[in-house]
């Protein structure tokens, strides 16, 4: 048997330092506190500034995509620095550094993104707006929608995005319901908007926790935690994301869920400027995500013009 993390010895839980990550690494220690019977000084937060938290100034397609979230809590994860490292699973590549492995995932969130602004919701928007946003989905989906109406970059944490709001910085913004429940938010939400409106993003609302391949003692502590249907959902949207080489440059969203009939991907890919956009579903067996995942990807592939994907090059 795995010998149990001690308050001598704790077990190192990476984490980006805003305070929605450090929420998510709070609850898989408290989840991993209650499957193991252990005491909060058995675990230790190690707080990690990767580049997309000290690079606020620029647009994230500018600085390289969504490894900048996760390649200095990796690189520490490798080095033994960190024991585990708790992720937001849509700021994550779709494939990981060789020696590490994502599969404890805990019960996911609300995936809707809220809209927050002083009116009803996008609809209701005049015409010119301007729309806050970092999120290049997002962007696209606005644009689709309301060809009228001016998007403009809006980065930073959920307090900064509301800080600039208030400023006027834009009229409205979007955010994800999930992390406003995790940070206690939600009544700032003026309403959540319906996956048949704006499809979130691949993994919206779900934690991950990854490891070191062979370490043991980790796989047996997250085992007690992983939520497998979620673990069944994300493995259909991320083989979705992988097979359309999909990052943080690249408008895709999509969601699946689990019913009687097994699991249902919804998928869209987005021309960036909102001009064009590519949508389909799937169903299939729950444990046959991946498969399902790349067969509608190649679908929406099949059904996009030669050139789609041209601007990326730019």
């Amino acid at each position: 048997m795995q010998a149990l993390p001690t308050p001598d010895q704790p077990l190192k839980i990476g984490t980006r330092g805003s305070p929605l990550a450090l929420a998510q690494a709070h609850e898989a220690r408290d989840r991993l506190m209650v499957a193991h019977g252990l005491p909060q000084a058995a675990f230790a937060i190690v707080v990690i500034k990767t580049t997309g938290d000290r690079v606020q100034d620029r647009p994230l397609k500018e600085l390289g995509g969504k490894g900048l979230f996760t390649r200095e809590i990796e690189e520490a994860l490798l080095a033994g620095a960190i024991d585990i490292a708790v992720h937001s699973m849509k700021d994550m590549p779709t494939l990981q550094p060789g020696g590490l492995v994502i599969d404890c995932y805990l019960p996911r969130e609300d995936v809707r993104d809220g809209f927050v602004g002083s009116v009803p919701g996008l609809a209701a928007l005049p015409e010119g707006a301007l729309v806050g946003t970092s999120s290049l989905r997002r962007r696209a989906q606005v644009l689709h929608r309301r060809p009228d109406l001016t998007v403009t970059e809006f980065r930073g944490t959920v307090q900064t995005r509301l800080r600039k709001l208030a400023d006027g910085v834009a009229h409205c913004t979007f955010l994800a319901m999930a992390g406003l429940n995790r940070l206690g938010l939600a009544q700032v939400v003026t309403a959540p908007v319906a996956v048949e409106e704006m499809l979130p993003a691949i993994a919206q609302g779900a934690i991950g926790v990854e490891r070191r391949l062979g370490d043991d003692r980790a796989a047996m502590l997250l085992g007690a935690i992983h939520h497998g249907e979620t673990g069944l959902r994300l493995a259909a949207e991320r083989a979705f994301l992988a097979a359309l080489d999909g990052s943080c440059d690249t408008p895709i969203a999509g969601l699946a869920v689990l019913g009687d009939g097994g699991l249902w991907l919804r998928g869209e890919i987005l021309h960036p400027d909102g001009t064009a956009c590519y949508a389909g579903d799937l169903r299939g067996a729950a444990d046959n995500g991946a498969a399902l995942g790349k067969a509608l990807a190649q679908e929406l592939l099949g059904r996009a013009p030669v050139g789609f994907f041209d601007w990326r090059r730019g």
